[in-house]
C-alpha cells in the first residue's frame, strides 16, 4: 500500500485539494483511501446515543454499522496517541493512501502552500517534502511546484513519483 501526504498550514487548501484528487485518482482505476490527522479534539459520536453511551462506559472500542457504513471509535484514554503506522495497519488494503496533516511523520508529502495564508513555507525546513502545490510564483525552489489548480498534474505527479502503473489495481498491472 502506497501513502502520499499533503501538508499546509491551517486555511492553505489542504482538504479542498484531498477532495479533488480522490475522485480524479479513482478516475483513473486506483482505489484511494485517506487518513486525516488534526489537533483539535473531536467527537462523531453525539450525547445521548448507544454509542456514546457505550464509549463513556468505558468500552475502549464500540463498533457502530449500519447498511451504508461502520466505523469504529477507538478511545485512547490515558494511552499516547496511535501512530501513523499502527494506524495504516488497521485500514482496508488500497493502492493509495493520501494522508492529510502528520507533520512531523517522516512519508513523503507535498506541500500545499498560499501566501495569502501568511504562514512561511515549511518545505525548506522538511526533507519529507518532495513537491509544493500553491497558487502564486514561488521563484526557485528545491522542490517540485505545481500549480494548485491543476488537479491532474498533482495526480500524474503522485502517481509518478509513487510509481503506481495506469490501471494499476492493488499492484496487479
Amino acid at each position: 500500500m502506497k501513502i502520499f501526504g499533503l501538508v499546509g498550514w491551517s486555511g492553505s487548501g489542504k482538504t479542498t485539494l484531498v477532495s479533488k484528487l480522490v475522485p480524479e485518482l479513482i478516475g483513473r482505476g486506483y482505489t484511494v483511501s485517506t487518513m486525516k490527522h488534526t489537533h483539535h479534539n473531536f467527537d462523531i459520536d453525539k450525547k445521548g446515543k448507544d454509542s456514546y453511551l457505550h464509549r463513556t462506559a468505558g468500552a475502549t472500542e464500540v463498533l457502530i454499522t449500519g447498511a451504508k457504513r461502520w466505523a469504529i471509535l477507538h478511545e485512547n484514554r490515558d494511552a499516547p496517541e496511535a501512530s501513523i503506522d499502527d494506524l495504516l495497519a488497521r485500514m482496508e488494503d488500497v493502492d493509495l493512501v493520501l494522508i492529510e496533516g502528520f507533520k512531523s511523520h517522516l512519508h513523503q508529502k507535498m506541500e500545499i502552500h498560499r501566501p495569502a495564508v501568511g504562514k512561511p513555507l515549511l518545505s525548506p525546513d522538511d526533507p519529507s517534502i518532495i513537491a509544493v502545490a500553491t497558487d502564486a510564483d514561488l521563484g526557485d525552489m528545491d522542490v517540485a511546484v505545481l500549480d494548485l489548480e491543476n488537479i491532474k498534474a498533482i495526480g500524474d505527479f503522485i502517481v509518478g513519483h509513487l510509481g503506481l502503473e495506469a490501471g494499476e489495481k492493488n499492484g496487479a498491472a
